[in-house]
Order: C-alpha cells, then structure tokens, then sequence
C-alpha cells in the first residue's frame, strides 16, 4: 500500500468516524418517543395490539388508540421524509372531514421523531389524528402485513376489529371509497 493510499484510507476512516459520532450525540439529543403497550394474557390480532397502545399526538399529548374499538377506521402509516405519504395527505385530509358523518375515522401513524411530524403537522395543518410511534410503527405496520416496510401503508379496519383490507404505496382513493362503502 502506497504511502497516498494510506492518507486517503485514513482521511475516510476519520471523515466515518465524525459522521458516527455526529449522529450518536445527535440520537441522544432527540424527543423520546413515547409508545405503552398495556400487558395481556395470550396472543393477539394486530388490530388489539393497536387498540392496547398509547401514542403521543403531535403536540405531544398521550392518547390511548382503544378510544378508536368500535369505529371503522383507516390507519395510515406515513413519515414526513416519504414524498408518496405526503402527497396523499391532503386527499386522505378531505375524505376524513367527509366521512366523520358515517363514522369512519382516519388516523396517522407517523414513523419519525416527535420534533419532524410536530414540524409537519404544524406546517399542513392535517385535521385528522397524527400519532407519533417512531421506530416501533414499523414493527406494528409488519404486524399488519407489510413485511416489505414500505410507506405509505393504509389498513381498513371494520368496526368489528376486523382487517378489511390493506394498500401499499400511495393510495387509490377510488378503490379506498369503494372499499368504505362496503362497510
């Protein structure tokens, strides 16, 4: 190894070495994400798994997702830095305020820090409920069936707790119209 080859390798290790521990203290620096599951006895569907957590709102007020049992419901898994998510928004917005009357509702789980959808949701003024659950929205989203981890990913849950259906990617509102018209 030549003497300029050494540098350059050294150079790089450096330049890794302060990236790393940039975003190591940026890490600690943070908002907590705050997620409660509550204990339960034996296995559970996806949808109860939800139902028994607790999720910060975007201004950081903690609510329990058992207030949705009962209620048809969309859960949309989104993150501000996912450009499909953020584009079906504003649509997903406008089918929130028209279906309140036949009571569906439609909720945001976003998959970020309580700091970048605070900012997001103080900047598009999104009506429906914006949960924070960070990197344990992932997990409930698999648990749901995305084994890919894609976003956006949508879950139509009947009122009966049932997983009517779920979309990958950006949605159809058609199709999603039809569909809640089945309910």
């Amino acid at each position: 190894m030549t003497k300029k080859n050494a540098l350059a390798y050294g150079a790089i290790a450096l330049l890794f070495l302060g990236l790393g521990l940039y975003m190591g203290v940026r890490t600690k620096q943070a908002d907590p994400v705050t997620t409660t599951v509550a204990p339960t006895a034996g296995p559970q569907t996806p949808v109860q798994a939800m139902f028994a957590q607790s999720m910060n709102d975007a201004t950081g007020a903690n609510h329990s997702l058992s207030r949705w049992k009962g209620k048809a419901l969309v859960v949309n898994f989104w993150a501000p830095w996912c450009a499909p998510c953020v584009q079906e928004m504003p649509e997903l917005d406008q089918l929130a305020a028209e279906s309140t009357a036949k009571n569906i509702n439609i909720i945001g789980i976003g998959i970020d820090s309580p700091a970048n959808i605070a900012e997001f949701a103080a900047k598009h003024k999104i009506s429906y409920p914006l949960y924070v659950a960070g990197l344990s929205g992932t997990e409930l989203a698999r648990d749901f069936g995305n084994k890919q981890g894609g976003l956006p990913y949508t879950v139509l849950i009947g009122a009966d707790g049932q997983v009517r259906k779920t979309y990958l990617g950006k949605l159809k509102f058609d199709e999603l119209k039809a569909d809640l018209a089945k309910l």
